[in-house]
């Protein structure tokens, strides 16, 4: 009897299904036994910090570091970082913990405003399509790395090649090219050589042999058959990581997460020790550094865009790790670790790329601004070709390709995990007991639709995707998620929704948050946006344009992924009941479903009867407008009838 009375206690209090209903992914110890919960506070840290840190951190920072004045840059970027990066990580991990839903459901909050939640779901499925890529490629490499040269260490005999180890310099005698010189041989005048641009030996690895590159968008080509089943293997890693979802994905990230500070640290060390590393840091954040560069506006553009997309705000990903925590957990404090953590990453990552892009010029005898290239170029051609003039080449390739895979593979766990929840809790009677295949089929549906991407026009659909997807259409995401949170559903009520989690707090603790909230960082956003479109330029390929159909399809997968929104709030409308002043209002207010998951944590604010009496109260209100008129009308009519009756 007294089992029974617990249990019965249980269910009423956590309302847990029936045994057959419950997720097996679910442990017994979980708060939440219906949607489960991380296994511990480790594994959520790991699994954030490994979505946010991403190969952008690799590849794009440290670039543009060097291009924006150096260690000047830092200014700007952490001065972002405060006002946009912690206030808008912290915004969206406080909205999916307190509800525990994914970037769909999470929009009860605000109904109408649901097709955001759409929005970020799509794009982070169109990205995790090249993501998925990008992992094909940097595991090709690395399984290429098991050589001794190293494959793109000397050029290959190929047919049309022009790949030489030194650019080629031809002495202009009398108005003709009568002979080939080196870099080596100066009895030529400087004003009569002509430098003729040849590939280097890595630059025709990745376009001959890795990727098998054709001339453009239009020449598609077959399959690059090793590319495929990199990809394929890469789709295989990601549904075994995920298979029980954050259950086993936090099990894999306590290597994954970790393993790349590990390479990175090596690869730090290794690279100062090298004769013309510090060359390399100098023109990272050293003395090269220039300040004035803080006066222009790019600068500080750049900054700000690398603080938001280096996040990963806007995708949907933060909201649904967080959605997994528990109720009281301190997601405040785990902002601040996450955030800077993730900026910390991309300096020391700066540092380690640098100091061997500085051997790699003094070894050629060229300035550093000749070998210094940009995300692909960098991660796969500028830095393995400085890898391949190290002893042991083998080994620090191998290392350094394995880290871009363990990197790539958090962010993808993210993305898939953002798919996977989205449905459970759209559809919990259908997938709650089948979340191993539906993993396996979103896996492999990625899997299918990547295939276009490993072609020989593959790295062109790369690019289109991340030119087109991956960039201001997030911008917009993001401003309409703050102007809902904010302005729609209530600034002053989302932070007494955080209150219940983490505690009162002051007023002054606060004042930063709303500053933030309310003003600071949705201006910011609207400033980027409009630069942004402003100096949209259309996306290219080492110089290769895109034909007007490319660019069209670019096009119509941005305005789809916007259309979402509009669509969504016009479904809303239309089958919402009432005026349409009342159908707005009713959709720019919560539902009954809006509030934390578990009835032990409502509290006095989500009680049932609170909400059912909000309910009544709000429909009563709206039958009183309606009813108004007829009684102001049959008010009127009597007082009419009065005047007659007197004159009479």
């Amino acid at each position: 009897m007294k089992e029974y009375s617990w249990n019965s206690f249980k269910n009423l209090i956590f309302r847990n299904p029936a045994v057959v209903n419950q997720d097996p992914h679910v442990d017994n110890g979980d708060e939440n036994t219906e949607r489960g919960n991380w296994a511990s506070k480790r594994e959520y840290m790991l699994s954030t910090i490994g979505y946010a840190v991403g190969l952008g951190n690799i590849w794009r920072f440290p670039y543009l570091a060097y291009k924006n004045g150096g260690g000047a840059f830092l200014i700007p970027y952490f001065v972002m970082l405060v006002v946009t990066g912690i206030p808008l990580f912290f915004l969206e991990s406080a909205f999916g913990q307190f509800c525990s839903q994914g970037p769909i459901n999470i929009w009860r909050s605000v109904p109408i405003l649901q097709g955001v939640g759409v929005g970020m779901v799509m794009v982070t499925l169109i990205v995790s399509i090249y993501y998925n890529v990008i992992i094909a490629y940097s595991l090709y490499y690395m399984f290429a790395s098991f050589q001794f040269p190293l494959p793109w260490s000397s050029c290959l005999s190929l047919p049309d090649s022009n790949c030489s180890t030194a650019p080629q310099v031809y002495c202009n005698v009398s108005g003709v090219l009568v002979t080939n010189w080196t870099q080596e041989n100066t009895t030529c005048p400087s004003s009569d050589t002509i430098t003729v641009p040849v590939q280097s030996p890595s630059e025709q690895y990745w376009d001959r042999v890795a990727l098998q590159r054709s001339s453009g968008l239009d020449e598609t080509g077959p399959v690059v058959w090793h590319l495929a089943l990199c990809l394929l293997l890469s789709s295989l890693i990601v549904a075994a990581a995920l298979i029980r979802g954050i259950k086993s994905s936090g099990k894999v990230v306590y290597f994954t997460a970790t393993f790349p500070y590990v390479v990175i640290l090596i690869l730090l060390i290794r690279g100062v020790t090298l004769e013309g590393a510090r060359d390399g840091i100098e023109f990272y954040i050293g003395s090269q550094s220039n300040l004035t560069k803080l006066t222009e506006a790019q600068v500080w553009k750049d900054a700000a865009t690398q603080t938001f997309y280096s996040l990963s705000i806007g995708w949907g990903g933060v909201m649904t790790l967080a959605s997994y925590n528990t109720f009281h957990n301190n997601m405040f404090k785990d902002a601040f670790v996450v955030t800077l953590t993730n900026a910390g990453t991309s300096v020391l990552a700066g540092f380690a790329i640098f100091s061997i892009l500085g051997h790699m010029a003094h070894f050629q005898q060229v300035p550093i601004e000749k070998v210094v290239k940009a995300e692909f170029g960098l991660a796969f051609i500028a830095y393995p070709d400085a890898l391949s003039k190290l002893p042991i080449s083998p080994l620090w390739s191998i290392l350094f390709f394995f880290m871009l895979l363990t990197v790539g593979l958090d962010s993808q766990f993210a993305g898939i995990e953002v798919m996977t929840t989205c449905l459970l809790d759209a559809f919990p009677q259908i997938f709650k007991s089948k979340r191993a295949l539906l993993t396996v089929a979103i896996s492999s549906v990625l899997y299918l639709l990547g295939l276009p991407c490993v072609t020989r026009a593959g790295i062109y659909w790369v690019t289109l995707i991340d030119g087109f997807v991956a960039g201001w259409v997030l911008l917009v995401l993001a401003l309409l998620e703050i102007i809902g949170v904010c302005y729609i559903y209530g600034g002053n009520r989302f932070i007494k929704d955080i209150e219940m989690m983490i505690g009162k707090k002051s007023f002054l603790f606060w004042l930063w948050w709303r500053a933030c909230w309310f003003f600071i960082t949705p201006c910011l956003i609207v400033v980027i946006l409009i630069w942004s479109l402003v100096s949209l330029e259309s996306p290219s390929y080492s110089g290769v344009q895109f034909p007007e159909w490319g660019l069209a399809v670019g096009w119509c997968m941005t305005v789809f992924i916007l259309l979402l929104v509009p669509i969504v709030a016009v479904y809303k409308l239309v089958k919402a009941e009432g005026s349409p002043w009342k159908r707005l209002k009713s959709l720019c207010s919560p539902t009954e479903e809006w509030h934390p998951y578990l009835d032990i944590h409502r509290g006095e604010r989500y009680s049932e009867q609170r909400i059912r009496l909000r309910m009544s109260h709000k429909t009563k209100s709206e039958a009183n407008v309606n009813i108004q008129p007829a009684e102001a009308r049959g008010t009127q009519h009597e007082k009419k009838l009065q005047k007659q009756h007197m004159l009479s």
